[in-house]
């Protein structure tokens, strides 16, 4: 963990506000042991109270407006039964008038939350490119999500597939990464062929069983229901019935991207996921950077650009790539 900052004292209270918070989980709302509050004061210099159905904000009139605007966008997350912490704080009060707790509505009014069984809580959009690529999802055959690290291309990539999969509008759900090292040598691993690209294919691993009990994915991989394989392995088939996820796809080569794309069947859509400042290839062109330039336009395919705004990891992260962006120029 690292130290935040210390939390300076509010300036001295020119006005209130008591917001009402009915419907509100507490915990969701306040945090764990108020730690959403102490963000808020720390990051505007109110001092925020919940208590009962009431979060009460005292502060200079100078940030009241906004302190108040953050503070009912985490009302609404909490009403949704959307997980809040300090970070998405900070996310809401960076972003100014990102319609974080709009995030979960589609432009036709319907709301974008993804529900899966045996998991209590909902998948919803956090950032306002999030609920794009969701809306992109549901309204596209193929979509191309192009972002940083920790924008949530691969995590809601998986869970739209496993709600598509619960939901019986496909049969499997195939998951596929380029076997291509990133920029250090792994040398020679043991055991059988599977074993050897399993840490490649990991990440999606991770992103699964976080949305499935473990036993049921372990018997929809031996089942062939979910697959998770290396690029290559895509050769020669037809993908019909399936949610198909291509990740880190700016390793793909050209060849290997086309390939892939032609793979799609009846009944299935496709997902690309990649970072195009993430590019191991060291000699051909990145087969994402292809798509992007030749693809634009064709009816049934969406792009879809996160940036370091969409970052839902730690805070941190996006001070890096925003650090990382500022020395390269870009």
């Amino acid at each position: 963990m690292t130290n935040r900052d210390p939390v300076p004292s509010p300036a001295t209270p020119a006005s209130q506000k008591r917001l009402a918070a009915e419907g509100a989980d507490p915990l969701l709302l306040a945090g764990v042991n108020d730690a959403n509050l102490l963000e808020l004061q720390r990051a505007l210099g109110v001092r925020a109270s919940l208590r009962g159905d009431t979060l009460t904000l005292d502060g200079g009139a100078e940030v009241m407006k906004r302190a108040v605007a953050v503070a009912e966008e985490m009302i609404d997350l909490a009403r949704m039964g959307v997980t809040v912490g300090p970070d998405d704080v900070v996310r809401l009060v960076e972003d100014g008038t990102l319609p974080v707790a709009a995030a979960g509505a589609s432009a036709s009014g319907g709301e974008l939350k993804i529900v899966l069984p045996g998991i209590r809580r909902p998948i919803s959009p956090k950032t306002k490119g999030q609920r794009e690529y969701l809306e992109a999802m549901t309204t596209h055959d193929i979509v191309v999500s192009i972002g940083p690290a920790g924008t949530g291309k691969t995590y809601l990539a998986v869970a739209k597939a496993v709600e598509a999969l619960a939901r019986k509008r496909v049969r499997r759900i195939i998951l596929a990464r380029p076997a291509v090292e990133a920029g250090e040598s792994l040398g020679f691993l043991p055991g059988d062929l599977q074993a050897k690209v399993d840490p490649y294919l990991r990440p999606l691993y991770d992103a699964l069983e976080d949305m499935m009990p473990h036993d049921r994915v372990q018997r929809a991989l031996e089942h062939r229901v979910i697959e998770i394989a290396p690029l290559a392995y895509m050769r020669g088939r037809t993908l019909s019935d399936a949610f198909i996820i291509l990740d880190e796809a700016q390793n793909a080569t050209g060849a290997q991207m086309k390939m892939f794309l032609t793979r799609l069947g009846v009944n299935s859509m496709t997902v690309v996921t990649g970072d195009k400042t993430q590019i191991d290839l060291s000699v051909q062109e990145s087969g994402l950077l292809q798509i992007e330039r030749i693809l634009p336009g064709v009816e049934g395919i969406a792009f879809c650009y996160l940036s370091g705004a969409d970052v839902v990891r730690h805070r941190l992260v996006r001070q890096i790539i925003r650090a990382y962006a500022e020395d390269q120029g870009t």
